[in-house]
């Protein structure tokens, strides 16, 4: 496809950062976009204002997309809204870097409800409807922490490394139905979560600096338009992990 005109695209925690710019990325390439948010909600107005000047449609929804009730409500907001969800970006996420020894139980929980569990609830609320148009586009924000254990900790790095088989899975089994899975793995973006992380140095990097969001916005754009990539890991980290 050369562009995404008439597509709809949702784009969890988009209302700042990464998925922000996947946001105006997708906007630009011509689809209209669902703008989620959880507390922002200044932000997220913003974000929806940005895609608007690109002159596509677009609505702002709250909805804390590790509950399926919120997931349910976001995706039936969004079909009466803008239509069916025919691209879905599964951005939303957060961080929690402690030391290994002051990692709790709840910390693990919140980590894998919020930036794994997320995610199949979002691609299960969608998935019906791209199966009966047999189109779809199913992306997932991973983490270099899910390949090289990252500077958050363990509980993250396995929530973010859930999303590949996660993402493996999808891909296999709906291949032969016009839909597509992946996965785009990130390292150090210069976003809010990346510089309030101590840990997160850009003399990490090999190219010597933090990503920009729009550098992580335009794989996911790519991905958005190519229907024969599928089940692959794109790597945007300035050569911290090497595949």
């Amino acid at each position: 496809m050369n562009n995404l005109t008439g597509k709809v695209a949702i784009v969890t925690g988009s209302s700042r950062g990464i998925g922000r710019a996947v946001a105006i990325g997708l906007a630009r390439a011509g689809a209209d976009i669902v703008i989620n948010y959880l507390n922002r909600a200044a932000e997220a107005e913003l974000a929806g204002a940005a895609v608007l000047a690109e002159g596509r449609r677009c609505i702002c929804v709250q909805a804390d997309v590790s509950r399926q009730e919120d997931v349910s409500r976001l995706a039936q907001d969004a079909e009466r809204s803008l239509g069916p969800a025919d691209i879905l970006v599964n951005n939303a996420g957060i961080i929690r870097p402690q030391p290994i020894d002051q990692i709790m139980e709840r910390d693990w929980d919140d980590l894998m409800t919020v930036n794994l569990k997320s995610c199949f609830l979002m691609t299960q609320a969608v998935l019906p409807g791209m199966r009966a148009r047999h189109w779809g586009r199913i992306i997932n924000l991973s983490s270099v922490a899910a390949q090289l254990g990252g500077v958050v900790g363990p509980h993250y790095a396995a929530s973010k490394a859930g999303l590949h088989g996660l993402t493996h899975y999808y891909a296999r089994y709906l291949a032969k139905e016009g839909i597509t899975a992946n996965v785009i793995a990130p390292a150090l973006i210069a976003t809010e979560m990346v510089t309030s992380n101590l840990n997160a140095k850009p003399d990490l990097i090999p190219v010597g600096r933090f990503g920009e969001p729009d550098e992580v916005a335009d794989v996911a754009v790519m991905l958005a338009k190519n229907g024969y990539i599928t089940g692959q890991t794109i790597n945007v980290n300035g050569g911290w992990y090497m595949s």
